[in-house]
């Protein structure tokens, strides 16, 4: 009965995770469609159809694994991401994700609470930027 139980907390606890993976990883996918791919592409190649009109080359998202010696450097993408670090990624017209995710939010949940959602959404991103870079 003991190890019933055990095994079938244990699979629970591997379908959240599994579930909290899933579910991390759609929001990424869904956070990059919205606030990214109309100038890094759908396939964040840098052909979205606002790329034309930037005064900077559109980088190649699914390349930066490739140009950083074969490792997908997280921490520089959050920053370049959040924008609020003072780190940009392709010169200065890049949007600054941070703060607007926040003003978007801060109304509603206060400051606090729009910091922790922002951080989550902009780990995510930069979740997903990594699960789709090419070798």
């Amino acid at each position: 009965m003991r190890n019933a139980l055990i095994s079938g907390m244990l699979a629970t606890g591997l379908a959240l995770i599994g579930g909290a993976v899933m579910a991390q990883s759609e929001a990424g996918m869904l956070e990059y469609q919205r606030a990214c791919a109309s100038c890094h592409g759908i396939a964040a190649q840098g052909n979205g159809p606002l790329a034309e009109f930037m005064t900077v080359p559109v980088p190649d998202l699914t390349q930066i694994s490739l140009n950083n010696d074969g490792e997908f450097p997280m921490l520089q993408v959050i920053q370049i991401i959040d924008g609020r670090t003072g780190v940009r990624g392709h010169g200065y017209p890049m949007p600054v994700w941070g703060d607007r995710f926040s003003t978007e939010l801060a109304p509603e949940i206060g400051e606090y609470g729009a910091e922790l959602i922002v951080r989550g959404r902009i780990l995510a991103l930069a979740t997903h930027l990594e699960s789709i870079q090419e070798e």
